[in-house]
């Protein structure tokens, strides 16, 4: 069982990563992890982290004994001291790079939160850092780790429907809306929604597990890539993004990624689809309608359907990782840090193609 310190204790790490730590308990055998220590600058999210990570002292204990429960932190020094054996990192992004800095210094395995770095020159160094202590550092890109995902790879790898020529991943909606209510009953503009368009967009944030799985699935690097945008709304990066992707196998990838569809519908909608085409046949999975299904020369079979993420699955892997030293499924932080690289610079070229077209309108 390793003792893992948490660093940033927000929203993600109090629905995902914290109740994913605490169920890999070692147990039937398997490698196991103990939540042993959290940090956070700032004293709300942590003792949020804390309440929800403690457990009620046994019964009988002395009166003012304290629940049991991993040690939260707000000093860097002290949680580093505190006899942890490896970091998983899900504090923002503009934190990561010193964050992982400082695990490096400290000689300690690291899981870090998508996206790895804000910038590929951090990616570089925080990787060199991580090799010159000795310390693996992966990208914890959890929609791997959904069994439906690992079905499909296993699919891929078996030859289910041949030869994989052709991937469409579409992962279209809202974000919850563009507009919420204040506590007066006011319609604002849905914060969450606002942060993640000045932030990068879609393809920035959810369209990378989308890029990630095409890797993964094929095992076949991406040679070449471009994207167009549409715009519902007036920010810089597009809110509708279509991203096409080259793998050096041949194949080729579609991401197409929305944070603009239904956001103003009364009822909100959404697309979540992988379709994989193969010389063979096709492999599908569709969230909204819970169905996924091999279709080939031999017939058609229905499959367990699971949610698309997996955030257990992700950490039950770490742990047998720091077990044994080496995975073949987590992401690497090089191919983190490539995936990032695509959806910013497919943002970037559809920010751009958006301005010429402007400036020939104007001309």
């Amino acid at each position: 069982m390793k003792k893992i310190g948490l660093m940033g204790c927000g929203v993600v790490a109090q629905y995902g990563h914290l109740p994913a730590i605490l169920a890999t308990d070692g147990a039937n055998g398997e490698p196991g992890l103990i939540l042993h220590a959290l940090y956070d600058p700032y004293e709300a999210p942590l003792q949020t982290a804390w309440a929800m990570t403690s457990s009620a002292p046994p019964a009988g204990s002395p009166s003012g004994t304290q629940p049991i429960g991993p040690q939260p932190f707000t000093d860097i020094d002290a949680f580093f001291a505190s006899g942890i054996e490896a970091v998983s990192i899900t504090s923002p992004a503009p934190v990561h790079y010193d964050n992982v800095l400082r695990a490096a210094k400290a000689g300690l395995p690291v899981l870090c939160e998508k996206p790895l770095a804000t910038t590929s020159a951090q990616a570089a160094e925080m990787i060199a850092a991580m090799d010159a202590a000795g310390a693996t550092l992966h990208t914890a890109f959890c929609y791997r780790f959904s069994p439906a995902a690992l079905e499909i790879r296993r699919l891929v790898r078996a030859g289910a429907i041949g030869t994989v020529r052709s991937l469409r991943l579409i992962y279209n909606w809202g974000l919850h809306g563009k507009f919420s209510t204040d506590a007066q009953g006011n319609r604002i503009l849905q914060q969450r929604r606002v942060g993640r368009m000045l932030e990068g967009g879609p393809l920035v944030d959810c369209g990378t597990h989308q890029i990630d799985l095409a890797m993964f699935w094929l095992d076949s690097p991406i040679v070449r890539y471009s994207g167009h945008g549409a715009w519902a709304d007036d920010y810089e990066a597009p809110d509708h993004v279509w991203l096409h992707m080259d793998h050096a196998c041949g194949a080729h990838t579609v991401v197409e990624v929305s944070y603009s569809y239904h956001h103003t519908s009364r009822r909100a909608r959404s697309e979540f689809v992988y379709e994989l085409i193969g010389t063979r046949g096709v492999i599908r999975y569709d969230r909204e309608a819970q169905t996924f299904t091999v279709e080939n020369d031999e017939g058609s079979q229905s499959l367990p359907w699971a949610p698309e993420k997996s955030f257990e699955g992700l950490y039950a892997e770490w742990a047998r990782a720091l077990a044994s030293g080496s995975s073949e499924l987590l992401t690497t932080a090089q191919a983190g840090t490539q995936v990032t690289e695509i959806a910013r610079e497919t943002t970037n070229q559809a920010i751009a193609s958006r301005l010429a077209v402007a400036t020939a309108g104007a001309a």
